[in-house]
Order: structure tokens, then C-alpha cells, then sequence
């Protein structure tokens, strides 16, 4: 599980290739330590998570196997 972050302002966000446009997208910054940071897109000055490695990478993984899926 990510942490809530402290200051990210310099952070550098970005939002994937595959979001559409809508306004239901977050985003995500990579940050010192290989940590990985990630926000709503709605409220960039609101509180953000930040993943270690391992937890990003067993996230994307995840993702990736579809187990976020809702029938």
C-alpha cells in the first residue's frame, strides 16, 4: 500500500497514453528512490500516494492480469 505524500511540487505528472480524456483519470509521477507517485487528475493540489518499487511494480502486475476487473 502507497503512503500519503509530502511535498510533491516539483514532481513532474503525467497521465497514460490510454486515459480518454475524461475527467476520471489519474496521474502519475516518477519520483526520487524509484518511488512512483500517483493523484487524482481532478484535484492536482490534493494528497497524493506514493509506491515503493516492488509495491508499483505488484500493482501494474495486477492491472496487467486484469484483477481489478468488476463483472
Amino acid at each position: 500500500m502507497g503512503s500519503l505524500s509530502g511535498d510533491l511540487s516539483g514532481a513532474r505528472w503525467f497521465k497514460s497514453s490510454h486515459s480518454s480524456g475524461s475527467q476520471e483519470c489519474v496521474e502519475v509521477a516518477h519520483l526520487a528512490r524509484s518511488e512512483v507517485g500517483v493523484r487524482d487528475s481532478k484535484n492536482p493540489i490534493g494528497p497524493a500516494l506514493v509506491f515503493g518499487p516492488t509495491a508499483w511494480d505488484d500493482f501494474t502486475s495486477a492491472v496487467r492480469q486484469g484483477q481489478f476487473e468488476s463483472n
